[in-house]
Order: structure tokens, then C-alpha cells, then sequence
């Protein structure tokens, strides 16, 4: 569990990182921004998101879960807000730093996935 945890944190920092190197108006300062961005993020991801989407359930289904993106780009601006030295300028922005957090976070699930079950042994 331990091990799954800091996986995936380090998968935050790595999405992290490649939007600060993919937008010039990402700014992120040092490892401590990338480090508790990332558990900002992941912390956003497990706690915030899930109720933020239960209490706006009627507005994700009538907009067929073009909200959801919304949703997500209220998470990366928490993360912006609590990490030192992290700065994102402008909704579009977001936008394309929500798009690579999910790519890299998709992406790296099907490899940790793959991992967890290559390393299960048949009993």
C-alpha cells in the first residue's frame, strides 16, 4: 500500500513536471512546489474530487461529464493555491495542465497495473 502511495505521488510529480516544461505560463520553483503539488493533487484527487462531483452530480450528468473538467481544474488550482512556488496563469492553461495530470496518470495506472499483476504469484 505504502509503496502504491509514493508510485503515484511520484507519477504527480512527473505530470508535474512535464506541464512546466509543456507551458511557459506553468511556473514551478524548486522540488518542495513539485512535491506538495503533487500530494496536493493526489490529496484533491481521493478527497475533494469525489465529493465536489457527488454535490454537482445533476450539472455532470446534464452536461453529459463536460463538467468533470471543471471539477478538475479546481483540483489543480487547490494544488496551485497550497504548493509554495507553483503558478498557473490563465483557464487554458489549466485546462492543458488537467489534460497531461490525466494522460500521465492514465498511463502510468496501466503500467503500475501491469506490474502489481506480473508481480502476484499463482497460489
Amino acid at each position: 500500500m505504502a509503496a502504491r502511495l509514493v508510485a503515484r505521488w511520484a507519477v504527480n510529480v512527473l505530470a508535474l513536471w512535464l506541464a512546466n516544461e509543456a507551458f511557459t505560463s506553468v511556473r514551478i520553483h524548486g522540488w518542495t512546489a513539485y512535491l506538495v503539488g503533487a500530494a496536493a493533487l493526489g490529496i484533491g484527487n481521493a478527497a475533494v474530487k469525489p465529493v465536489l462531483t457527488l454535490l454537482t452530480l445533476p450539472l455532470v450528468v446534464v452536461t453529459l461529464g463536460a463538467f468533470l473538467l471543471v471539477i478538475n481544474v479546481a483540483v489543480v488550482a487547490l494544488a496551485e493555491w497550497i504548493a509554495p512556488n507553483l503558478s498557473i496563469d490563465g483557464f487554458w492553461t489549466y485546462v492543458g495542465v488537467v489534460v497531461i495530470v490525466w494522460a500521465v496518470n492514465w498511463g502510468a495506472g496501466h503500467v503500475l497495473h501491469d506490474v502489481e499483476r506480473r508481480g502476484r504469484r499463482p497460489s
